[in-house]
């Protein structure tokens, strides 16, 4: 069982100190548990197992993983084709069964099964070759602006709201960093406010970029070209889920001449593909943009160059 677990996964997840924003919340019956990564790497070839005797999985070929997931492609004992994946706990994954149950395979993966207390999802299987990844820039915008468009519902009861997040990042932004200008600070600290008030709450995926999005695989049941998957879900507006676009494909931005015109083009065509305000959009844009700077800082030197492109993309969208 251990040859399922990448060597490179083990090193990402190894060092790392158990989640404390999931510590940090009211135990609930089905939430997993906060752990370090050690730990559950020891753990997590037993759970494998377990997984696959109970949902009656057989292996199929060799597992893949992301920063946090371990996925291990499997047979149902019907023989359809699947996905096995367990999660390092942290808590923004937590919900992430809920949002896959409400959109209901329409734009994203389908859900088969899940046990939240051990963060393990069983999904269909999408094609690993086929990621958005690989498609010009421009038109893997247009196909993100119409998978927001897809996945909008109304918010879960249950899913993390948008309002408390903020409330953590406006303290973070009060207490600001020296590595980080003051005038994107203190401009991503008074536009924070404005942004929460005025809008109904839908679902969100939180992380929607070209990377978690592929394509079926061939002969699947036609529900379109492509499907997202590891949603972070919270309970925002649509224009918020713009951002990821705009800091992945970080070689594409650093080859612009005009880095201003390149990241306001992809934040536009998204917009227009999702039917979102793009004024509402490039506002959510460098807030986020601004917050993953000031998170970084307390890495340096190791996040520099993070950082750095951070503060230029967010710098790209300041009139």
């Amino acid at each position: 069982m251990p040859d399922l677990i990448p060597p490179a996964f083990a090193d990402l997840v190894r060092d790392r100190p158990a989640d404390e924003l999931l510590q940090s919340l009211p135990g609930r019956a089905g939430q997993p548990r906060a752990v370090d990564g050690a730990i559950w790497l020891r753990q997590l070839p037993a759970q494998v197992e377990r997984l696959l005797h109970d949902w009656r999985l057989e292996v199929d070929g060799p597992s893949r993983h992301g920063e946090c997931a371990l996925v291990v492609p499997v047979r149902r004992h019907t023989g359809a084709a699947a996905a096995l994946k367990v999660t390092w706990p942290h808590a923004e994954a937590r919900h992430e069964h809920l949002a896959l149950r409400a959109w209901d395979a329409q734009g994203a993966v389908r859900l088969l099964a899940a046990e939240p207390a051990s963060s393990a999802l069983l999904l269909e299987r999408l094609d690993p070759e086929q990621c958005l990844r690989d498609q010009p820039l421009l038109e893997a915008c247009e196909v993100i602006g119409t998978l927001i468009r897809a996945l909008d519902r109304p918010a879960l009861p249950r899913i993390d709201t948008i309002e408390t997040k903020a409330q953590r990042w406006a303290e973070q932004l009060s207490h600001g960093t020296p590595l980080v200008p003051r005038r994107l600070i203190e401009q991503a600290a008074s536009t924070l406010p404005d942004l929460l008030t005025g809008t109904s709450a839908s679902l969100v995926h939180e992380d929607l970029h070209d990377l978690n999005v592929l394509a079926p695989l061939p002969g699947a049941i036609d529900r379109g070209d492509w499907l997202a998957i590891d949603p972070k879900p919270i309970a925002a507006e649509q224009a918020y889920a713009v951002a990821p676009v705009i800091w992945n494909r970080a070689e594409e931005a650093a080859r612009a001449s005009n880095l201003r015109t390149h990241a306001r083009l992809r934040a536009d065509v998204v917009a227009e593909a999702a039917g979102l305000e793009e004024d509402r959009v490039r506002a959510w844009t460098f807030v986020r943009l601004v917050l993953n700077a000031v998170w970084a800082a307390p890495h340096a030197p190791a996040s520099d160059d993070f950082r750095a492109r951070m503060i230029a993309l967010a710098k790209a969208f300041t009139d």
